[in-house]
């Protein structure tokens, strides 16, 4: 091999270590893609889990004690959030005034089903205790009750089950009429605000906050993607309101670094 020839062979050599070394650089410095969205039986139970963020919602049938406090504290925070009523939540005209001030607020207002139906058996969850017919008739109706107050009015219709609870018929169902159902992500116990001291499954306010603290030390990706479930009042019977540390509740999230977006946002980053 001449000299020539072999500056040649080295310059090379010089050149794709370079582009190697730039190459292996470029893939240490990308971020890996968020992973995908987690599901319960074909819904949505939570958004990005790559992403610091959470959405709150709450939901609303027979009590609306919690409306002007939750709104107020909102309103002071600065966070939008995802309100879902019952169609009777909606045509109770003591409830407008409140209906009316959430949508001024900018918040997302969507169905809970119109007579708070039982989708599927609490045993046997794959069996529908309703039919396709009565299904969308009753979510109809929820929407017609929603029409007086110019609702919905989003480019995407979002619907969070009665009860908490479908299968995935009611998913397909939902979906068939260009609806999604989505559900609150599980582990935190934050839906059992409703419960009144009698209940077997009764949890305090303090054990309701000790447990979102302990699900977000526990899960690898904290509260990232989180869908927060309160709900907008409970009765009378429960003296210990859930919703009352809601201020306090969002302001530790927030020293911990989460940001708070308005469930249709976080569902639809989801659903890409």
């Amino acid at each position: 091999m001449d000299i020539e020839h072999r500056r040649r062979v080295v310059a090379v050599t010089r050149r794709v270590r370079i582009f190697a070394g730039v190459l292996l650089l470029a893939l240490f410095d990308c971020k890996p893609a968020p992973p995908a969205s987690l599901r319960d039986h074909g819904a949505l139970i939570r958004g990005d889990t790559g992403r610091r963020a959470l959405a709150l919602i709450f939901t609303g049938g027979d009590f609306a004690d919690g409306g002007p406090f939750i709104r107020q504290t909102l309103a002071d925070k600065g966070i939008q959030a995802g309100f879902f009523f019952t169609g009777d939540f909606y045509r109770d005209p003591a409830k407008s005034e409140l209906i009316r001030a959430l949508i001024r607020d900018g918040h997302y207002l969507g169905p809970h089903s119109d007579q708070h139906l039982l989708y599927a058996a609490w045993e046997k969850r794959d069996s529908s205790l309703v039919t396709r017919e009565q299904f969308t008739a009753d979510l109809l109706a929820n929407y017609a009750a929603m029409a007086p107050f110019g609702l919905p009015n989003y480019p995407e219709r979002y619907f969070i089950p009665p009860y908490e609870w479908y299968n995935r018929e009611q998913v397909a169902w939902a979906a068939a009429a260009g609806i999604t159902l989505f559900n609150f992500t599980p582990g935190t116990s934050s839906n059992a605000d409703y419960t009144t001291p009698e209940m077997r499954g009764y949890r305090s306010s303090q054990a309701i906050w000790e447990a979102i603290l302990a699900y977000e030390k526990r899960d690898p990706h904290g509260l990232n993607g989180f869908i927060l479930l309160i709900h907008v009042g409970t009765d009378p019977r429960r003296t210990d309101k859930f919703y009352l540390r809601l201020g306090d509740l969002i302001d530790l999230l927030r020293r911990k670094g989460y940001s708070f977006q308005r469930i249709d946002a976080l569902l639809r980053r989801a659903n890409r």
